[in-house]
């Protein structure tokens, strides 16, 4: 297994860094499950990127207009805009999910019940095992009977009202029934950390990423999240680090790739 590590300036450094060198360094096959069943793409053994300024704009990868084309991602996608119905944001920060889909990162971070042993421990009030708290409609909040909490908002208010040497401040996306699904979430958890008075994001682990036009959108609308949190919690935006077992490029944009890094 090769480790690859690359420490970039900002997102658009990581994401050019990453897609010259999966060139060179990337395993050719081809998919057998999953959203690209039977097509070829090039992948990472693993993959980890230190980006030290992620909030420094532009978020999106830079294209010199000499290259030919066109921005893997629209600002629109992620902020809103014409022929959007949903921003990217939305999809990661709100519990909005539209029919058919299976699930929203926004819905596993804000929209999270409590059930089973947790909730038995909750309305108990065994504070032993459970942090119990005020259902203020913000952290935790009750919709027809059932208790939701917002990881997001948890977090916060765990940092400001409890200190910042925390370990366990983690927003979860997976669920061990994920196994189940034929496309399971890609993102899988986002670590935090605040050192320095400083927030960090280290690691976002996805298990599997589209290198091409997938990382620029998540790492934005990540980025985006952390400056939320650092605000609301009141200390500086920091750093990210980033983990895949899966960054890859599917076929069709290695041409694009190549096209980009001025490569025949």
């Amino acid at each position: 297994m090769k480790i690859h590590k690359i420490v970039a300036r900002d997102l658009p450094d990581l994401w050019f860094q990453a897609v010259h060198d999966i060139l060179d360094l990337g395993r050719s096959f081809v998919v057998d499950r999953g959203s690209y069943a039977g097509q070829t793409r090039l992948e990472y053994d693993y993959f980890v990127g230190h980006v030290k300024h992620p909030y420094t704009e532009p978020l999106l990868p830079d294209i010199p207009p000499g290259c030919g084309l066109p921005n893997p991602v629209e600002e629109a996608y992620i902020y809103g805009g014409e022929g959007y119905e949903r921003s990217y944001i939305e999809y990661l920060m709100t519990a909005t999910k539209k029919p058919g889909e299976s699930y929203t990162y926004g819905e596993r971070l804000v929209r999270v019940p409590l059930t089973r042993d947790k909730l038995t421990w909750w309305e108990a009030g065994n504070t032993e095992i459970v942090d119990k708290r005020d259902v203020d409609g913000k952290v935790v909040f009750e919709e027809e009977g059932q208790l939701y909490l917002n990881q997001i908002e948890w977090v916060i208010d765990t940092y400001k009202r409890l200190g910042h040497r925390n370990n366990q401040m983690v927003l979860q996306v997976a669920h061990p029934s994920d196994l189940t699904l034929i496309d399971p979430p890609c993102l899988r958890s986002i670590d935090t950390r605040i050192e320095d008075d400083t927030l960090s994001f280290r690691p976002v682990y996805f298990r599997s990423w589209d290198l091409w036009g997938g990382l620029p959108v998540n790492l934005a609308a990540i980025q985006n999240l952390k400056a939320y949190m650092a605000g609301e919690i009141g200390v500086k935006d920091g750093e990210m680090l980033v983990e895949s077992k899966g960054l890859h490029l599917y076929g069709y944009a290695e041409k694009l790739a190549k096209m980009r890094c001025l490569r025949d």
